[in-house]
């Protein structure tokens, strides 16, 4: 832009030279402005706008500086807003109609509008090019970062719900299954004096739940390296299984099913988790209590969910029954329920026994 500014003003003096019109004096007062001017364009990034008012004043009445304000009419487009570049893109016509009046011995006033108006016009306009493609660029550079931030806060949030989704799994199928385990181990310590024949049914069924449990371990494992879709899930029809497992350990649970129609398979599944939390629940805090298990619905009405039991008998809990992580059953049914947009109570009832309903849509 130096080198420019330079070139410029020596065109424009090599021409004076041949047909000096003006005063000697005025003439190197001339030179020395440009000079000046041409050294101003290192400090351009500074005050670009403030530089830019100078020369256009001193390019009023001189005619070298010309070089040094036409770039710095394309610096400020560049760097400025399109409002602050029109105001000093006016100022610069103001001057041009100034010096084509006081300079007339330079030219026709005509003429020297003709030639400054489209130069300046033309660095405003090539500046105002430059502006817009870099605010361009630059917000095609932020949309990007953009995109590529939401792409990878939906990728945490994928991860998130898929180990969100593998902690319920295994709260679900572990809990139950362990929970038996725990029933018969503790009625063993117990009641150490048992018939042989108890113990060896208890034995059966301690070993039993644990090959299953292993098995339903495996299939929770199984989600790390396939899609859950392609894992087998239990559904609504698995119920009456569910409620046998839980009367071969020695409790006492009536399955009441009164469904109108096939239960979709997302609907029938949460139903069936919603179940097995409620019998891994009895088991753990009201021992010997009897359960009453209720599934009624139909097509466009919703599928109504219920496991209510009495008081727990008046019998010692054992000692081996785990006791940690209360809570987070009931935690993980109200994060499935939510996401098949349900609805999910449970707690105590008057006469001592406890109650878990849900409701969960059924599309007609």
């Amino acid at each position: 832009m130096f080198l420019l500014a330079v070139a410029f003003g020596l065109l424009v003096y090599d021409e004076r030279v041949k047909a000096l019109s003006i005063p000697m004096w005025l003439f190197h007062l001339d030179q020395a402005i440009a000079a000046l001017g041409c050294a101003a364009i290192w400090l351009r990034r500074r005050r670009p706008v403030e530089l830019a008012v100078a020369l256009i004043v001193l390019s009023a009445f001189s005619e070298l500086i010309a070089g040094p304000m036409l770039l710095m009419l394309f610096v400020v487009a560049v760097h400025r807003p399109p409002r602050t570049t029109a105001a000093v893109f006016a100022l610069s016509m103001v001057a041009s109609v100034v010096f084509a009046v006081v300079r007339s011995d330079t030219g026709s006033p005509l003429m020297l509008l003709l030639v400054g108006v489209p130069l300046q016009a033309a660095a405003v306009g090539w500046g105002l090019f430059v502006h817009h493609r870099r605010r361009l660029v630059l917000s095609l550079r932020e949309r990007a970062v953009r995109a590529e931030t939401e792409a990878r806060l939906r990728a945490e949030q994928a991860r998130y719900y898929a180990r969100q989704e593998i902690a319920r799994e295994i709260h679900d199928v572990l809990g139950h299954r362990l929970s038996l385990l725990s029933v018969h181990a503790g009625a063993l310590e117990f009641n150490p004096g048992a018939p042989a024949e108890d113990i060896a049914h208890a034995a059966k069924v301690i070993r039993e739940s644990a090959h299953q449990a292993l098995q339903d371990l495996r299939e929770v494992v199984g989600v790390l390296r396939a899609p859950v879709g392609e894992l087998p899930q239990p559904t609504l029809a698995d119920l009456p299984q569910l409620a046998e497992e839980s009367r071969r350990a020695g409790e006492r649970v009536e399955l009441l099913e009164e469904t109108a129609g096939a239960v979709p398979d997302g609907v029938g599944r949460t139903a069936y988790r919603i179940v097995q939390e409620g019998l891994t629940n009895v088991r753990k805090h009201a021992p010997g209590a009897e359960v009453r298990i209720r599934v009624a619905g139909e097509p466009g009405a919703g599928l109504a969910v219920e496991v209510r039991n009495t008081a727990p008998a008046a019998v010692p809990v054992p000692a081996s029954v785990p006791s940690a992580g209360a809570g987070q059953g009931l935690t993980g049914l109200s994060e499935r329920v939510a996401l098949v947009e349900g609805r999910l109570e449970y707690g105590p009832e008057a006469q001592g026994g406890w109650r878990l309903a849900a409701w969960l849509p059924w599309p007609s």
